[in-house]
């Protein structure tokens, strides 16, 4: 892999001299303007901030659809996504509508068995439902691809209301209605709604209906707040922009999780992963409570994260939050033996001149292939596939990319170039998945580098590191770490990163893993920790960092968490 390149962020003078006449924070004023915060008014975070439901494509139509359908009893069925996004879009949708009379449950594919989103086959699983036929299917995390899913549940006599936020391919689904914020001709200025901040949208327009109707007052009905926790825990675990309007949802979930006011299974799911729900940030978020549901999706039964969300006896959360715990640590020891046997196989990459990393092996678990992908990218920043059996006939593989290659158009290009070479493909820019049959995999991965060196016009990627550059010695103090901390950082929006130059006073290695330094920059002396770091650090360094609250044996002081270093 190349080294990579330190760079610093631009900040626009406009925009810092405006948050600062407004009153903002003189670090928070360099930090914003250099992340497109134009004035004070994208820094609001209260409910009025929000963009209005009715901007979304018919939303009010499919608000009048549930509305109709709680008024004349109807029986609804969630569909949902086998991932994080899915499982809080799917508990919003049934909590929200339960506390507004509807007769709903939930369904959850096996992506081992049913494949992605309305296939037909979770049509046949909906018929077949213990309750009985469903009369309307409620799509959530997916659905703008389901053509042949919808048309088979309308063949069976059922409705169908997609809710979705991923890109949609050439066709729609016919005869149903469609929310998605990125189908052609939405309004909605916001276009990076998760799918559980689509449904959650949907339930806000539901209410205003009902209130139109007079089933609720002007100003009545349930308080959808109290679902804040799932929308941001789904929001920040599907790495979608955290543009202002999603920052909103980020922010009024984190302040009630910070109160207490959680879910009982989303603050057991923070007890099993050892984080502090009173301190929660998107990192917890992202990295500890959403990689705990989403291995219940990639190894075994998302229904099980769902009820989890879904309980409101703190014991049966805590018992199902634990069984979520051992399902990650499965995941994690599966994905580890992966990764290894991927590199393995990856050792003349860099020596071939190729553009992108394709990886299979006949003993791998479906259901990783997108962990391993995304190491793999991180570890030769190319565009790269893993693939995985999906039976004797099929392959499934999953993709990430780097930011100069949009993959889902890159596997859009191989389709057209190699008609029937790819059987399914969807996705995004930075991540995608795909259907191939076993015949096509060594024809594919050249299909796939040359298509990667057309749309980019190139045939390497070089690895940077945006920082915010050099940060004066009077805001490196525990209250700063403690301010920055308060703020929602996430995709798009990334976390402060600092660079400076420090001399290299002392270091030693801890836990034999860690590297504990203690660096010194204009006379004044800093504790530092590189955490998966043992290498040592030559005299002088320039160092890419952030700062963190340190608390040890009862004292506090700010610690610079390293995150790069090359000499100074």
């Amino acid at each position: 892999m190349s080294t990579p390149r330190l760079s610093f962020r631009a900040v626009d003078p406009q925009a810092h001299d405006a948050l600062q006449r407004a009153g903002v924070h003189p670090l928070l004023c360099r930090l914003w303007a250099a992340r497109g915060i134009q004035d004070v008014a994208a820094l609001q975070r209260h409910w009025g901030a929000l963009v209005p439901p009715h901007h979304l494509t018919q939303v009010e139509v499919a608000a009048v659809r549930l509305a109709d359908a709680i008024a004349q009893r109807e029986r609804m069925l969630i569909v949902a996504d086998y991932d994080c996004d899915g499982a809080t879009a799917c508990a919003v949708a049934v909590r929200a509508l339960r506390m507004m009379g509807a007769e709903v449950d939930f369904l959850v594919p096996n992506r081992l068995e049913t494949g992605y989103g309305l296939s037909p086959a979770v049509v046949e699983l909906a018929l077949q439902h213990p309750a009985g036929k469903p009369d309307l299917l409620i799509t959530v995390d997916n659905g703008i691809a389901s053509i042949d899913g919808v048309a088979a549940a309308r063949e069976a006599g059922m409705e169908v209301l997609v809710t979705d936020h991923h890109l949609p391919g050439p066709q729609l689904p016919q005869g149903c209605i469609i929310v998605n914020p990125n189908q052609a001709g939405c309004g909605f200025p916001s276009k990076h709604l998760a799918g559980v901040g689509v449904i959650f949208y949907v339930m806000l327009a539901l209410r205003a209906e009902l209130r139109r109707r007079g089933v609720y007052a002007p100003d009545g009905g349930p308080r959808l707040d109290i679902l804040a926790d799932l929308v941001a825990l789904g929001t920040v675990a599907d790495v979608v922009r955290l543009d202002d309007n999603n920052r909103i949802l980020v922010s009024q979930g984190l302040q009630r999780m910070r109160r207490g006011q959680l879910q009982p299974g989303v603050q057991a799911l923070f007890q099993v992963a050892g984080r502090d729900w009173r301190n929660a940030g998107p990192f917890d978020l992202g990295f500890a409570v959403g990689p705990r549901i989403n291995a219940a999706g990639r190894l075994a039964d998302m229904s099980l994260g769902i009820r989890c969300l879904l309980s409101d006896d703190p014991a049966e959360a805590m018992q199902l939050a634990q069984e979520l715990d051992a399902i990650n640590r499965q995941r994690r020891d599966l994905e580890a033996t992966m990764r290894e046997q991927a590199l393995a196989d990856c050792t003349n990459v860099e020596r071939s001149g190729q553009a992108s990393v394709c990886v299979f092996r006949d003993d791998w678990h479906q259901g990783v292939v997108g962990l391993v992908a995304s190491r793999l990218k991180e570890q030769f920043w190319c565009p790269a596939v893993a693939f995985a059996p999906a039976d004797d006939v099929w392959l499934r593989g999953s993709g990430r990319s780097v930011p100069e290659v949009h993959l889902r158009d890159v596997l859009d290009l191989v389709s057209k170039r190699h008609p029937g070479m790819i059987d399914k493909f969807g996705g995004h820019a930075m991540a995608a998945g795909l259907t191939l049959a076993r015949e096509h995999l060594e024809s594919f991965a050249p299909a796939f580098d040359a298509a990667v060196r057309e749309l980019s016009g190139r045939d390497r990627f070089d690895p940077e590191i945006a920082t915010d550059g050099s940060l004066d010695t009077q805001f490196v103090t525990v209250e700063v770490a403690d301010l920055l901390a308060t703020e929602v950082w996430g995709a798009g929006f990334p976390p402060p990163l600092f660079a400076d130059q420090f001399l290299v006073k002392h270091q030693r290695l801890v836990g034999g893993k860690h590297l504990k330094l203690w660096l010194e920059r204009d006379r004044q002396r800093y504790d530092a920790i590189w955490f998966g770091r043992t290498e040592p650090l030559p005299a002088s360094v320039v160092a890419a960092y952030r700062l963190e609250r340190n608390e040890w044996n009862g004292m506090v002081n700010v610690q610079l968490v390293l995150e790069h270093a090359e000499p100074g």
